[in-house]
Parts: structure tokens; C-alpha cells; sequence
């Protein structure tokens, strides 16, 4: 699957001039992108608008979460790009191959769907953040939609993965945004000083909402499919890792100014929002126009960074879990399967969006909770495959690993049991 970049970059390094060090850095930037690209994309319009619902609902008091989520996030990550560059294989495929065609069936079913709540949310976001700019749904739904499937069937890998980490820069506008409200730092350190956890239906709900939003269940998927597509190597994972690490730490970090101008403004002032365009909207007279014109072009930036991501990771899992050809690198008529599942999923969910009374909120918001309820089931097969000799061999997670894994996966059940528990009975 795909050409094998690392091969082609050695070849460039073995007339390059530089000493050591600047050999290593060309490498580095010539090998990363899926690391980067998989976390930023999780701050989409579902993302936004679950961070956007944390800071004017709760304040500050959700901010210290994002310490364990990033820490939880490298670790899931990292398992993910070490499985694919050693084992040359997406993760669907190994499932498959592991577990059997009937497990594998169902669980593509549940992925399809959840995938398919997530990218109407993507384009709920384009149509909600464009109509800010004064352009209407019914023209600015159908020329995205065309627009992303140009781009990506008309495209190649490494094409593409450039347009994607030019769109990644883009989320600097809200660490931007977060700043023209002037925070006092003090109370903001305080929070993560003196986290606060509540256990109540709307609180956990929230929580759980924030780890689905941050460690979506298809961003593994995905996230091992362009390790393999990128054609990366056992030699090459140090480069992943770090490509794994930086992304995981940025796409918190954007998580956490939008939670911080939430919080300071809209909570601050008692102001109740449905979505991330009332967040926009409403940042206007509160944080001035710039901070909402900005709020609303990264909203509208992530939504087609996402409705474009998305449609390709349901592509690559469900096509490597039947054994179809699945690559970025193929064209339309030797992955049909791939490009039409890719076409699918994007004109069904622009066309969604432009059906009358779509209740938009609730498929954001709900669509990230269903993420956090899936992700302990998909963390499980993971680290069974990790741990598998047979596919790893010496690559296999080491005890400290396997510890902090478990206790992951025993928390976020707890999490999701509790708020399932709250919510009928509390």
C-alpha cells in the first residue's frame, strides 16, 4: 500500500551534505503528518462545539481533564503507529485476521454509523459557520461537499497530506481568540491546582464527551491506515512517536484555549449556548468582533479539515477489514469500494444537513459522547493485537505500558457505566 517514502528519503539523505543533525531534522519533516493530521482533526465541529459547551457550562472547572486526556491520547496513539509500521497492516485488517469475519462485521457496522453522526456534524458546522460569513447552506453545502471529493479522489497521499497540515496551522486562531479576552493566568493555574469532579448526569456526560471528542474511536483506525499508506518502516517509529506526541500535545492545547474564552466570557457572564455558533456569535460583544470572526473561521476550517478526514477513515476500516484495496495512492477504478464508500459518506451527510428540522445540535454533541461509550471495546482489541507475539514480535507493550492501558480501559468504562447509570436513574 503506497510508495514507500522512508526508502525514497534515505536515498535523498545519502547526498545530502549536512552533518547528523540536520540529517535527522530533513527526515523528521520528510516523515511526519499522520501524527499531526489524526489529532488535529478531532477538533472539528463536534469538538468545538462539545469544548465550547465545557467552558460555558462548567467554567474552568473541566480544564484539568485535558492533562489525563493527552496523556491517554500519546499512549493510544503511539501503540497505533507502532502496530502499523511493524506489522504493514491497518488495524481492521489485524482485527479481522485476529478475530474473525462475525466480530469484525458488526463492529464495522457501529463504526459506519458513529462515523456517519460525526461527518453530518462536519458539515452541520460548514453550513452553521459559513451562514456567520452571510452565505446560505443550499450553495455552501453542495460546493463543499464537491470540493472535498475533488480533493481527494482527484489527489494523491502525499498531495493531500499537504493540504492538511497547511489546514492543521489554521487552529492557531483560537490560541489567538483565547488571548484577546485577557485571562487572568492565576485563576486559570487554580483549576488545574484544584481539579473538581462532580458525579451528577450533565457532569459525567461532559466528561465522557470530552474523551470521545479528544480520543475518538476512528482516529486509531485511521491513524494506522496512513502509517501503512505513508509506506513508514520499523526504523522510521522514533520520527512517528514524535510526530504522534507533538500532535497529541496540539490538538489539547487548541482544546484548551477554547475551553479558556468559553469560560471567560460566556460562563462569566451567565450566557447559555446550543452550539459552537453561539459561541461565535456571541463572543462579539464580549470578546470584540475579531475574536468571533476568528472563532468562526476556525470552526469553519476544522468542519472541512474533518468532513474530509472522516469520510477517509471509515474508507480505510471498512475496506481493510474486508480485504479490499484501500489507498490514497490508487485510483478511482482500482479501489472502487474505497472511493465509493469515500463518495458515500460525504454526499449522504451534505445531504442530510439540507433536509429541514435536523436536530444538528444533538448529532454533534451526542455523536462525541457515542465516541467516549465505543472507545474502551476498540481499546481492548488493541491491546491484544499489541501484546501478540505473532504480529509484534520484540514490539510487543512492555509491562509499565500494559498497566497504564488496563487502567485506562477500566476508568473510561467506569465513566461510561456511571453516566449511563445517572442518566436513567439519577
Amino acid at each position: 500500500m503506497g510508495n514507500t517514502v522512508s526508502r525514497e528519503i534515505r536515498r535523498l539523505l545519502y547526498f545530502f551534505n549536512g552533518g547528523s543533525r540536520w540529517r535527522k531534522l530533513w527526515l523528521f519533516f520528510a516523515l511526519i503528518g499522520p501524527g499531526i493530521i489524526t489529532s488535529n482533526v478531532d477538533n472539528d465541529a463536534g469538538g468545538i462545539t462539545t469544548y465550547s459547551l465545557a467552558g460555558a457550562e462548567y467554567g474552568l472547572s473541566l480544564l484539568w481533564t485535558l492533562i489525563p486526556i493527552t496523556g491517554v491520547l500519546i499512549l493510544i496513539q503511539q501503540m497505533c503507529a507502532r502496530m502499523g509500521v511493524i506489522s504493514g497492516k491497518g488495524l481492521s485488517d489485524l482485527i479481522r485476521e485476529r478475530f474473525g469475519a462475525r466480530i469484525t462485521f458488526y463492529l464495522m457496522i457501529v463504526l459506519f454509523l458513529t462515523n456517519l453522526g460525526n461527518t453530518i456534524s462536519e458539515f452541520a458546522g460548514i453550513a452553521a459557520s459559513m451562514e456567520i460569513f452571510g452565505v446560505s447552506r443550499n450553495f455552501s453545502i453542495p460546493v463543499s461537499a464537491a470540493f472535498i471529493w475533488w480533493l481527494v479522489v482527484k489527489g494523491n497521499y502525499k498531495s493531500i497530506e499537504k493540504v492538511f497540515l497547511v489546514a492543521c496551522v489554521v487552529y492557531f486562531s483560537y490560541v489567538i481568540s483565547g488571548f484577546l479576552v485577557n485571562p487572568d493566568w492565576s485563576v486559570v493555574g487554580s483549576s488545574f491546582v484544584n481539579p473538581s469532579f462532580r458525579l451528577d448526569a450533565g457532569f459525567l456526560t461532559m466528561v465522557v464527551g470530552l474523551i470521545g471528542t479528544t480520543i475518538a474511536p476512528w482516529m486509531q483506525f485511521y491513524l494506522q491506515s496512513s502509517v501503512v499508506d505513508k509506506g513508514l518502516k520499523a526504523e522510521d517509529y522514533p520520527y512517528t512517536r514524535i510526530d504522534v506526541v507533538f500532535g497529541s500535545v496540539m490538538v489539547n492545547v487548541i482544546a484548551f484555549f477554547i475551553i479558556l474564552l468559553c469560560a471567560m466570557t460566556l460562563f462569566k457572564n451567565g450566557i447559555r449556548i446550543e452550539n459552537a455558533i453561539d459561541a461565535a456569535e456571541a463572543l462579539a460583544p464580549l470578546a470584540g468582533d475579531y475574536a468571533s470572526v476568528l472563532f468562526a473561521f476556525g470552526l469553519l476550517n476544522a468542519s472541512l479539515f474533518a468532513a474530509s478526514i472522516l469520510p477517509i477513515s471509515t474508507a480505510y476500516t471498512i475496506c481493510e477489514a474486508f480485504g479490499w484495496e484501500s489507498s490514497l495512492d490508487r485510483k478511482f477504478v482500482e479501489a472502487p469500494q474505497f472511493y465509493g464508500l469515500y463518495t458515500l459518506m460525504i454526499f449522504l451527510s451534505a445531504i442530510i444537513i439540507l433536509l429541514p428540522d435536523m436536530p444538528l445540535v444533538r448529532i454533534m454533541f451526542y455523536s462525541q459522547v457515542i465516541n467516549g461509550i465505543l472507545l474502551p471495546f476498540v481499546l481492548v482489541f488493541m491491546l491484544l493485537l499489541v501484546n501478540d507475539r505473532r504480529i509484534m514480535g520484540k514490539y510487543v507493550n512492555g509491562p509499565v505500558m500494559n498497566l497504564l492501558s488496563w487502567v485506562t480501559v477500566i476508568v473510561l468504562a467506569f465513566l461510561s457505566l456511571a453516566m449511563v447509570f445517572f442518566l436513567l436513574f439519577g
